[in-house]
């Protein structure tokens, strides 16, 4: 078993999410002058965009570090990264999932959307795990290349959310 260092983990993903993008130099470029780099959905990947409201319903915390932590359990370890100004969290998913039915007629909407391939997100570099001062973070970092959510816990995730919301606002199924 060989043993690899954070830094190398990061590097293997950031060369992954690299391919995501039609300007390398540019992104990386981003990513240490803005922390965030354009990327464009599609072959690799979907991403859910998912309202902070949603989650945090579900999670019971706001407090970043401790959504996290629940967030990472919920999700079996799939990628997230939360977007602490636009108050969105970003689960990456495969990009099979933007052709799913309930993706694509907006089952979800308000609170939840899936963007497919055509869309662009603004990913944070993956050394980016701890919150700070309104920037978009890793709340749950990729843990290799390729490594993406299980579209069924996020689903969940989003179902469960939009529902006690509901009930909170004194609304029913």
């Amino acid at each position: 078993m060989a043993i690899v260092t954070r830094q190398e983990r990061e590097a293997a993903v950031r060369a992954w999410l690299l391919l995501s993008t039609a300007g390398v130099d540019e992104a990386r470029h981003h990513w240490r002058s803005q922390r965030i780099a354009l990327m464009k959905c599609g072959p690799l990947f979907s991403v859910v965009r998912i309202d902070a409201d949603v989650v945090h319903a579900v999670l019971g915390k706001t407090k970043p570090v401790e959504a996290d932590r629940v967030l990472d359990a919920m999700l079996y370890g799939g990628p997230v990264w939360m977007d602490q100004s636009a108050r969105r969290y970003y689960a990456l998913m495969p990009p099979s999932v933007s052709l799913r039915r309930e993706w694509r007629d907006g089952l979800y909407s308000p609170g939840a959307e899936c963007l497919g391939a055509g869309s662009y997100v603004g990913v944070p570099d993956p050394s980016w795990t701890t919150p700070y001062d309104g920037a978009s973070y890793w709340a749950v970092p990729m843990k290799g290349p390729g490594d993406l959510c299980d579209p069924r816990a996020v689903q969940d995730l989003v179902e469960r959310g939009q529902y006690l919301l509901r009930l909170a606002k004194g609304g029913s199924r």
